[in-house]
């Protein structure tokens, strides 16, 4: 799962998906919103609210960001890009296995521009108004494969912007484009319903705020894979089976899965990496008219950042990437470690319940942990009643547990929805977990699971590809997280059935040349571990690491004075914060 934070209730109505690697904070000017707390606010948690089809729903006050897949059955976190120009690298065969200091570099594409792309970048943008007051929206063209750009192929990516707001002294410093992650988030609907409205007045009056689905993303040419029908039945299949005939039924799942993918978005699945979206936005850099990217991306949006700076790094502005992936690890490093992230804020969450008299799971922090355990094989035998046709199974419940770790302010939403499955009333839970499917109350599915599977399984090789190799695997899994590490395990299998191989493999990004880039990093961050952002600023030649001392996924516009300051000073000034820079609140 990856990749983003939960709530942080805000009064504005707003924003995304929780997708599991993603980013910045969902809500108006207050710290953020989230799917699990938007699948409680009493409306569809799930229609869309953008022009562009966008997978932020224009439905709740809260909403998460960021997933790479783990629960969502789409075969881990979503990393490292595709489609070559990486120094020291063979066919990105074999499994998705740790790359070793020293090898294999993302390098810089060519500074000339081949003549066969110069439509693309020499093209005028038509705006029009869409979605929110004040937002205008256009449609950028990009080559399907940029090795083999043709006409006819060419995709049609959504692209929205607010215009600085500011006048007089407010000196306009061009273009800051924003990413909340996924992948599979809608930077669109991030843009229209959070970043326009509620990043930093000051950041507002400065820039145009600009977005742009990614390719194969809501209003981007969205890969398509099942049924709504079909995705019910996807999400509702075991995912710890624990015999022969389980296992069979989980393989079977992910084939489908597979297929469905393959048979209804044909030749795009091949051409989602994260290398060819991060060669989108150097074509809407030219577009805009900028000379350098100026950029905010959390969580999975960082690794799609820090991809741009290492192919254009002499085009590199001010980049923040906030909740940071590290390009390095292989899809089994990445997987393992998020599950660690997802135990480390499940201890916290029990620490904070303990304290509190209606915890559900009891007294005793050191307990929580056995009793949630308890509570899944429970519904593993015998799934809840929920008030609707859909009972809750153990998979649906795992995944509406772990939808809250995002963000500790949905903590409280959990504790109730433990209290009432605990006295067998699953619906609560299944409303968390629906909001991280992005599953609305008519049954409809928006297109981020699919999006993120697509990506994530083309940009890394598989972690496993088969039973026995998963097997194998449980007990580090199960070390990383005894409540988690089962069922996170099996999710890795997802990328093991892809129809397209993958294109990408681990690599370092270095952007030698590069302007100063900001990493900001959350100690406690359940889906893209502290460690990952120490890992990326190291390996940026001119990166600088920012470090947030407390919970939940990603930093800024979360309600850190300290944070936020930082990095509107380095967006505005180009100063970044002083080495070692550490903020509490």
């Amino acid at each position: 799962m990856d990749s983003s934070r939960l709530l942080r209730t805000s009064g504005a109505a707003v924003a995304t998906a929780a997708l599991l690697i993603s980013g910045c904070a969902l809500g108006n000017t207050a710290p953020r919103a989230t799917a699990a707390a938007r699948a409680y606010d009493g409306r569809d948690s799930g229609s869309s609210g953008y022009e562009s089809g966008g997978a932020f729903g224009s439905i709740a006050p809260m909403k998460g960001l960021g997933h790479t897949g783990s629960l969502g059955h789409t075969g881990g976190l979503s990393q490292m890009g595709g489609l070559g120009r990486m120094t020291g690298l063979g066919h990105p065969g074999g499994r998705g296995n740790e790359a070793p200091d020293g090898a294999r570099t993302l390098a810089p594409l060519p500074t000339a521009l081949p003549p066969a792309l110069r439509r693309y970048y020499g093209q005028k943008l038509t705006w029009h108004p869409c979605g929110t007051s004040g937002f205008e929206c256009a449609t950028l063209k990009a080559p399907l494969d940029y090795d083999h750009p043709r006409a006819a192929d060419d995709l049609k990516l959504a692209v929205s912007r607010k215009k600085a707001t500011g006048s007089g002294h407010a000196k306009r410093l061009g273009s800051l484009m924003v990413n909340p992650g996924g992948p599979g988030g809608s930077a669109v609907g991030y843009l229209q319903h959070h970043a326009g409205l509620g990043y930093p007045a000051v950041v507002r009056a400065h820039y145009d705020m600009v977005a742009m689905d990614p390719r194969g993303v809501a209003g981007s040419e969205p890969v398509t894979c099942l049924s709504d029908t079909e995705m019910d039945s996807y999400t509702q299949v075991d995912q710890t089976p624990d015999d022969a005939a389980e296992t069979a039924e989980l393989v079977a799942a992910y084939t489908k899965f597979a297929d469905g993918c393959a048979s209804r978005s044909g030749k795009l699945l091949g051409h989602v990496s994260t290398i060819e979206a991060a060669r989108d936005m150097d074509v809407l850099r030219a577009a805009l008219d900028d000379d350098k990217l100026t950029y905010v991306g959390a969580s999975y949006g960082t690794f799609l950042g820090a991809t741009y700076a290492g192919l254009f790094p002499s085009r590199v502005g001010r980049l923040v990437l906030d909740g940071a992936l590290d390009p390095a690890l292989g899809a089994e490093q990445v997987n393992r470690d998020q599950t660690a992230g997802f135990q480390t804020a499940f201890v916290s969450f029990a620490e904070d319940c303990a304290r509190r008299k209606d915890c559900p799971l009891g007294p005793s922090p050191d307990r929580a942990g056995d009793r949630l355990s308890e509570f899944f094989e429970k519904t593993d035998a015998a799934p809840l009643a929920t008030g609707k046709p859909r009972k809750l199974t153990e998979s649906l419940a795992t995944t509406g547990v772990i939808s809250a770790m995002y963000d500790e302010a949905a903590w409280g939403l959990l504790r109730n929805a433990l209290k009432a499955a605990f006295d067998g009333d699953g619906g609560p839970l299944l409303k968390l977990s629906d909001a991280y499917y992005e599953r609305d109350s008519r049954g409809a599915y928006q297109n981020l699971m699919y999006a993120n599977a697509a990506v994530n399984c083309l940009d890394l090789p598989p972690a496993f590809r088969s039973p026995t190799e998963v097997r194998d695997a449980i007990p580090a899994f199960r070390k990383a997280s005894p409540v988690f590490g089962t069922a996170l395990a099996w999710a890795t299998l997802a990328c093991g059935y892809w129809s397209v191989p993958a294109t990408g493999a681990p690599h370092r990004i270095p952007a030698a040349g590069a302007a100063p880039i900001l990493v900001v990093g959350t100690t406690r961050d359940p889906a893209t571990p502290y460690g990952w952002a120490r890992s990326l600023a190291s390996q940026l030649s001119s990166g600088r690491l920012l470090t947030y001392e407390g919970d939940g996924h990603t930093a800024y516009t979360r309600g850190s004075a300290c944070i936020d300051n930082a990095v509107n000073t380095y967006l505005l000034t180009s100063t970044p914060p002083p080495a070692g820079q550490r903020c509490s609140s």
